[in-house]
């Protein structure tokens, strides 16, 4: 195997200093335009990687991102929600000279974790899927610049957010099941430790309470298909059962439409079902649901996390939109 080029051998091809070509390779202003197009010449002639490593070591910097996930890897891997914040994330990446580092863990009880951010793994973190237990949250938060993609339940002055108007988006969702002249709502809630699930719990019971109306039931389905599976046979068994059901996610509205099947229940005649996420999901279980942009939050949560790194201050609270799409669960009058 040939030797990799080094930095000497395109200091001397492009006839200028170590120093210079060092400063080339770091983005470095202070370098002439025929010295940087000569150096730029020599790193392509002899196929010239520079060292991250050594540049990581030079400037203490990592070139990485965490992308710190505080659930087991069943929800991660699983749930379409993540996965397209994942994708955007990784797509703006992608042009940057950052790598991505996944840190996936329910817990970290051993502080693994947190030791690895705190000794240097990563330059910064962006959080998301996020539960008021998650307690080493806060160590990593007071060790590298923070990104939180959702509102944390306990928000703090210093943190930056990208997240949907949740309560708004939820109250347009039970507005339109309430348009379709369905008059016993339940709910299939996320887990109550994350400010997704209260915000959206608000948004149904402010829609409820404008009709004059009492919730038809609450069911906790913690955002998993299972759960929402277990929180819809907890509501059908009620008596009267719910002519409609808000869930909080187009996987847990994957699991409802099963048990609503199982139990010979027609959807939309017999119970009427809006989801949230709009995700791939929904599409082919034809749910209506309400649209958040999921990758463009992770392509915004990567692009603030680079702005921070380079000094630049993002807005505390970003607000995306989103659309209420209606397919076939809850079609339109």
């Amino acid at each position: 195997m040939a030797a990799r080029p080094t930095i000497e051998e395109v200091a001397a091809l492009a006839g200028v200093s170590r120093s210079t070509v060092s400063r080339v390779v770091n983005g470095s202003s202070s370098v002439s335009p025929e010295a940087l197009a000569a150096v730029q010449q020599a790193i392509t002639a002899l196929n010239y990687a520079p060292n991250r490593a050594a540049r990581s070591l030079a400037s203490r910097q990592t070139h990485a991102i965490g992308l710190v996930v505080p659930e087991d890897t069943t929800r991660f891997f699983g749930d379409p929600f993540l996965a397209s914040v994942v994708a955007g994330i990784s797509d703006r990446l992608s042009d940057s000279d950052y790598i991505l580092n996944l840190l996936i863990a329910s817990d970290d009880p051993d502080g693994k974790m947190t030791r690895f951010v705190r000794n240097g793994g990563v330059d910064a973190a962006i959080i998301v899927s996020h539960h008021a237990s998650d307690s080493f949250i806060e160590r990593i938060a007071e060790s590298v610049p923070v990104v939180f993609g959702g509102r944390p339940l306990r928000v703090r002055d210093s943190d930056i957010v990208v997240d949907v108007d949740n309560v708004a988006a939820a109250r347009e969702a039970v507005q339109h099941l309430l348009a379709l002249g369905r008059r016993r709502i339940a709910t299939i809630t996320g887990s109550m430790s994350m400010s997704v699930s209260v915000d959206r719990r608000e948004g149904f019971r402010a829609a409820l309470e404008d009709a004059g109306l009492q919730p038809a039931g609450e069911a906790d389905g913690d955002f998993s298909e299972q759960g929402g599976a277990a929180a819809a046979r907890r509501l059908i068994a009620q008596d009267p059962r719910p002519d409609a059901l808000f869930v909080a996610s187009d996987l847990m509205a994957r699991g409802a439409l099963e048990v609503l099947r199982e139990a010979g229940l027609r959807v939309p005649d017999d119970v009427a079902i809006v989801a949230f996420d709009d995700s791939p999901l929904a599409v082919a279980a034809d749910l209506t649901s309400v649209r958040q942009p999921m990758a463009e939050q992770g392509e915004m949560l990567a692009g603030m996390v680079i702005d921070l790194l380079a000094g630049r201050a993002p807005a505390a609270l970003t607000i995306l939109p989103t659309e209420l799409i209606v397919r076939g669960s809850a079609p339109a009058v």
